[in-house]
């Protein structure tokens, strides 16, 4: 199967996570996009989604699916997203697709989180796609060199030749070099660092449940607390 066709399977694998009758909370992503055209199958059963990018919310729009703010509701009882990178106990990498910051909000704001993925992104140890950290701008220079200082390599994210601007007005820095063997510690460090919006760590914001899309079908990945 295409990783393109593994996605479309998990997408629609994720459908019997989503209770009828309640708001859903919906991620970014390529396939996240193939979770949306599923979840348009069973519009009528749900009261609508609350989204974690804009783009998401236009794709939930075309289909006929009310988008409430994240502000105008209470707890959510799921939280549908993909990731960059898993790892064995639920931990992820995410922000490939610049939306982190509010990926974790609604992550937060969701009892449950389940990740949809393919199997190239079940790894042992974070680190090997390039860490995503939403920033604020006149902080990105003194940033790069704190990573530095952790043998990371960061660069700012750029979008048809000038600085990515993200949904929140923010930039994006991407690093390499790391091997995230503590994400809690790590999320929370890094967290701190004056200037950092978010970094793509989900650790305390990690999956429950992820759906895996592998050649020979679907295969779910249960995490404990």
């Amino acid at each position: 199967m295409t990783q393109d066709e593994l996605k479309a399977l998990v997408g629609q694998a994720a459908l019997r996570y989503v209770i009828p009758g309640e708001i859903v909370g919906v991620g970014t992503g390529s396939t996240v996009n193939k979770f949306i055209d599923a979840l348009g199958t069973m519009k009528d059963q749900i009261p609508g989604a609350v989204s974690s990018s804009e783009a998401s919310t236009l794709r939930l729009n075309a289909l006929g699916i009310p988008v409430f703010d994240a502000a105008a509701v209470g707890e959510l009882s799921v939280y549908i997203d993909g990731a960059d990178e898993i790892d064995g106990h639920g931990f992820m990498v995410k922000g490939g697709g610049a939306a982190l910051t509010r990926e974790k909000i609604v992550a937060a704001q969701s009892r449950q989180f389940v990740c949809i993925a393919d199997e190239s992104k079940l790894v042992k140890v974070l680190g090997t796609f390039p860490l995503p950290v939403e920033v604020i701008p006149m902080a990105a220079a003194r940033l790069m060199r704190q990573f530095a200082t952790l043998g990371g390599q960061a660069r700012l994210r750029m979008k048809d030749g000038t600085p990515l601007v993200t949904d929140n007005g923010q930039h994006i820095l991407d690093v390499t070099g790391l091997q995230i063997t503590d994400p809690l510690g790590f999320e929370s460090e890094v967290n701190q660092w004056p200037g950092v919006v978010t970094v793509g760590v989900f650790a305390h914001q990690k999956a429950g449940v992820c759906l895996l899309g592998t050649p020979s079908g679907v295969t779910t990945l249960t995490f404990g607390a």
